[in-house]
C-alpha cells in the first residue's frame, strides 16, 4: 500500500511487543506474549482492520476483472453497466457471486489467500449463502464454501434485506420493539409529562432508522400512532381511557397548541426527502451510481434551486437558478421562441466579448410589443454570470441552503393561525404534569361534569363548590364564586386588580400580555 519500511517497523513493534497477564484467584500470574492480533482496545486495531479489509476488496475486484467471479451487474436504462463485487460495513461483508460451483470454488480460494495474507480468520459457521430466486443445488453450493444456507428476507445492518418495500410485515420488528418497551412500563405509574418524554425519546425514535430508508405504509403509521395515543392517555397499563385532545392537535407545535410530537407519516416523508438532497449534492457515492445505472436519469426536485458556477449542468430555461423561478415559467412566450430550450447557462454565455455577455438566441426577430419582455429578461439576468467553481444545489426551505429534516417537516405540516399561550404554560420552572393540566384546561378538555355528559355519562351537573352553576373547566377554574374569592385574595397580595376573561386560554394569553407590558413599560 505504499508504506515505508520504517513505518512498517513501528507497526510490527506495536504488534509483537504486546504482553498479557491473567488473574487467577485475584492474583496476576505474570506476563506472556501474544502469537497474533492486538490487545483489546488498542487504537491501532480499527485502522489495521480497515487496511486488511481493503486487501480483501482488492482481491475480490481482481477476481471479477479476471472473470473468476461475476459480481452483480446493474444495467437497465443507463449507457454502461455498473458491477458490484462486494459491500463492506465494519466486519459485515456481502459478496455477490453467480450460483455455480466454479465461482464458489474461486471465492473459497480468494478467502483462503486473504486469511494467509492478513492473519484474520473468517468464521464460516456464522456466514450464510443466500440464493436470489430459485437455485436447485443450493445445499451442494453451501457445502462447497462451508457455510449454512440462508433465505430472503434476511436481516442486514438492522434492516430487512430482500423484503417487499411496501409490505407491512417488513415493519413487524419495529412494532415489536415498541411493544417490548411498553411492556417495561406496564406497571409503573408515569405522569403525563413523563409519558410525553418517553414518546419523544423512545417510541418515536425507534422507527427513525428504518423510516429514513423505506416508505412506511399507512397501516403501519396508524398502528404505531395508536400505540403512542394509548400510552399518552392510558399510561403504562395501556388501559382504555378517554383521548381528550385530537391527535392532529397533539402533534402540532407548542406554539400552535400541540405537545410537539411528530406525525410519523410526515416525518417519514421529510426523512426520505434527505435522499433527494443527497442525490443532488453527492457525486461519487455508490448508491447514486446504482440509481444512475438502473434508471439513467438525473433529475432533482422538492424546492431545490441551482447556484451558478460554471453553468455546464444548469439548463438556462427550465432549471430554477434565477430569482427563484424557472425562466420558462416567468417568460413562457420567449421560451417558446428559444432556439435551444435545453441549452445550459454556459452555452448561453458569450465569452468572446470584452467582459462576456448573454447570447440569447431566438427563432425570429422580435415585434415591438415583445421588446418589453426581452428587456425584463435582461434586467433579471443583470449581475448574473458563470464563475470558475462547480455548480451547486441550494434548498429553498432553509436559510442556510442545506436540507434540514426539521425544516422539511415544518413545511409538510398544514399551517395554522391558532394563537396559543405557549410561553405561559410550558415554563421551565413548572413541573411538566402541571403544565400538561394547564394545556388541557386551555383546550377545555378536562373531564369536568359537562364533558362527561357529552361522553354519554348520565350525571347531574352542578358545581360542588358553589352549587350555583353547571360544572365546566372555565367555571371551576375562573368563574366559581369560591374560586373567584381565592383569586381575589391571591391577586390582592400582589396589588393587582383583574377582570377575568371568559376562558382559561384567554386568561393565560392576557397574563402573557400583562407580563410583557410590565417588562417593556415598568412605569
Amino acid at each position: 500500500m505504499g508504506f515505508g519500511q520504517k513505518w512498517l517497523g513501528w507497526m510490527w513493534s506495536c504488534i509483537s511487543s504486546a504482553r498479557f497477564s491473567v488473574l487467577v484467584n485475584g492474583v496476576p500470574t505474570g506476563f506472556f506474549p501474544s502469537t497474533k492480533g492486538l490487545r483489546q482496545g488498542d487504537p491501532l486495531s480499527p485502522y489495521l482492520f480497515v487496511m486488511g479489509m481493503e486487501v480483501l476488496g482488492i482481491l475480490l475486484r481482481r477476481a471479477v476483472e479476471g472473470g473468476f467471479l461475476s459480481g452483480c451487474s446493474i444495467r437497465e436504462g443507463g449507457e454502461s453497466a455498473l458491477n458490484i463485487s462486494h459491500l463492506f460495513f465494519a466486519d459485515d461483508t456481502i459478496i455477490f457471486c453467480e450460483a455455480n460451483k466454479e465461482h464458489l470454488s474461486h471465492l473459497s480460494w480468494v478467502l483462503f489467500w486473504f486469511e494467509a495474507a492478513s492473519g484474520l480468520k473468517i468464521n464460516l459457521s456464522k456466514s450464510e449463502i443466500i440464493p436470489v430466486g430459485e437455485v436447485d443445488d443450493i445445499e451442494e453450493l453451501a457445502a462447497e464454501v462451508g457455510c449454512r444456507v440462508g433465505s430472503l428476507p434476511s436481516q442486514y445492518l438492522g434492516l430487512p434485506l430482500g423484503a417487499p418495500n411496501r409490505a407491512s410485515s417488513m415493519w413487524d420488528g419495529v412494532e415489536e420493539r415498541v411493544r417490548r418497551r411498553l411492556a417495561l412500563w406496564k406497571r409503573q405509574y408515569i405522569s403525563k409529562g413523563g409519558r410525553i418524554t418517553l414518546i419523544k425519546s423512545t417510541m418515536a425514535s425507534i422507527p427513525i432508522y428504518q423510516m429514513s430508508l423505506f416508505r412506511m405504509p399507512n397501516i403501519v403509521v396508524r398502528r404505531l400512532e395508536k400505540l403512542q395515543r394509548d400510552f399518552l392517555w392510558g399510561g403504562g397499563n395501556m388501559e382504555r381511557k378517554a383521548h381528550l385532545v385530537k391527535w392532529e392537535i397533539v402533534c402540532g407545535d407548542k406554539g400552535r397548541g400541540g405537545l410537539g410530537l411528530r406525525r410519523l407519516g410526515l416525518m417519514n416523508k421529510a426523512l426520505l426527502g434527505k435522499w433527494i438532497w443527497r442525490y443532488a449534492c453527492e457525486r461519487e457515492n455508490l448508491w447514486k451510481q446504482v440509481i444512475w445505472a438502473k434508471f439513467g436519469q438525473e433529475e432533482y426536485g422538492w424546492s431545490l434551486e441551482f447556484r451558478v458556477g460554471k453553468g455546464n449542468k444548469i439548463r438556462f430555461w427550465t432549471d430554477v437558478w434565477c430569482a427563484g423561478t424557472a425562466l420558462s415559467q416567468s417568460f413562457p412566450h420567449l421560451f417558446a421562441l428559444a432556439v435551444d430550450r435545453n441549452a445550459t447557462v454556459e452555452e448561453m454565455w458569450d465569452q468572446n466579448s470584452d467582459q462576456g455577455g448573454w447570447n440569447l438566441r431566438f427563432l425570429r426577430n422580435f415585434n415591438d410589443w415583445e421588446m418589453g419582455m426581452v428587456g425584463d429578461l435582461l434586467l433579471k439576468l443583470r449581475g448574473l454570470r458563470p464563475a470558475l467553481e462547480e455548480d451547486s444545489i441550494s434548498w429553498k426551505g432553509g436559510k442556510s441552503g442545506r436540507y434540514k429534516v426539521k425544516m422539511a417537516y415544518s413545511g409538510l405540516v398544514n399551517p395554522s393561525d391558532i394563537v396559543f399561550p405557549e410561553k405561559s404554560i410550558w415554563v421551565n420552572s413548572v413541573p411538566t404534569k402541571v403544565a400538561f393540566f394547564a394545556w388541557e384546561a386551555s383546550w377545555e378538555k378536562v373531564l369536568t361534569l359537562d364533558r362527561l355528559q357529552r361522553r354519554g355519562w348520565h350525571l347531574p351537573n352542578c358545581c360542588f363548590l358553589c352549587g350555583c352553576a353547571e360544572e365546566s373547566v372555565n367555571h371551576i377554574l375562573i368563574h366559581c364564586t369560591v374560586v373567584r374569592a381565592l383569586w381575589e385574595l391571591v391577586l390582592g397580595l400582589v396589588g393587582v386588580k383583574w377582570v377575568f376573561p371568559e376562558t382559561v386560554k384567554e386568561v393565560l394569553l392576557s397574563w402573557r400580555d400583562w407580563i410583557l407590558e410590565r417588562i417593556l413599560y415598568p412605569f
